[in-house]
């Protein structure tokens, strides 16, 4: 099968928007964690390096998720290849 240009730049748009995900991810899991001694101010009442191990980052995956989700759903309608109701 042929790809079209509108197919290149479906993916194109869906590969961006993986990529910045996967990076604000990253930052969340990895790079808030490493740094956490260093994030020793009070948020909420807890410091803030506990809070966003055990609450923070559960927040922003679900929100990195309903974006997503989002997201595709308008790129899907956009391009004409979203799943019709019949479906």
């Amino acid at each position: 099968m042929q790809l079209t240009q509108k197919h290149h730049e479906y993916w194109s748009k869906n590969l961006r928007v993986t990529a910045i995900l996967l990076a604000i991810w990253f930052i969340v899991t990895f790079v808030v964690g490493y740094y956490s001694r260093e994030l020793s101010f009070n948020f909420f009442g807890w410091p803030f390096s506990f809070w966003m191990g055990a609450q923070g980052a559960l927040i922003i995956y679900v929100v990195i998720i309903w974006y997503y989700a989002r997201y595709m759903n308008a790129l899907d309608l956009e391009y004409g290849v979203h799943e019709g109701e019949d479906a």
